[in-house]
């Protein structure tokens, strides 16, 4: 059954979404183990599906724009934790991948990711996770990037 009535607007999803998400970002900030930030963690898990990919593949994967991504590979090049190199067929293009550094970092990061998952889905069945999965992922497809690229828009509009 879809929840399209009156009833549905009295949880206060925008507020709850908004600000579980800035708690649980003050919260990793502020731990004292963590050598990276979420996003810079991001882009390490990222790395680490697949070395070496194209600065804006990564930016895709993590949703962020050019200005975004170049911002985040620029810190965490800072950090020693990436290397820029420029790509073999596309002068223009740069890959991004792991440094020594950055895989030790990227172990301790899934470590630290397992530990607060366990914790988000504490107390819950597995049954009520994959829904809050589901509904997570589907404002993605509701409320795309481009909303230009929304196949849902009708082009005649």
């Amino acid at each position: 059954m879809r929840n399209k009535t009156a009833a549905a607007r009295h949880h206060r999803l925008i507020y709850l979404l908004s600000v579980a998400q800035r708690r649980l970002q003050r919260w990793m900030a502020a731990q004292p183990e963590s050598e990276v930030t979420p996003a810079q963690a991001g882009l390490l898990f990222i790395l680490g599906r697949q070395d070496g990919v194209l600065m804006g593949e990564a930016g895709a994967a993590l949703d962020m724009g050019p200005a975004g991504i170049s911002g985040l590979v620029d810190r965490t090049a800072a950090a020693r934790l990436i290397e820029r190199r420029p790509d073999r067929e596309d002068g223009r293009a740069w890959r991004v991948w792991l440094t020594p550094k950055g895989r030790t970092v990227l172990a301790h990061a899934k470590t630290s990711a397992a530990e607060i998952n366990a914790a988000l889905t504490d107390g819950f069945t597995s049954a009520e996770i994959d829904i809050v999965a589901r509904w997570l992922s589907s404002i993605q497809d509701k409320f795309p990037r481009d909303p230009a690229r929304d196949p849902a828009r009708d082009p005649e509009e």
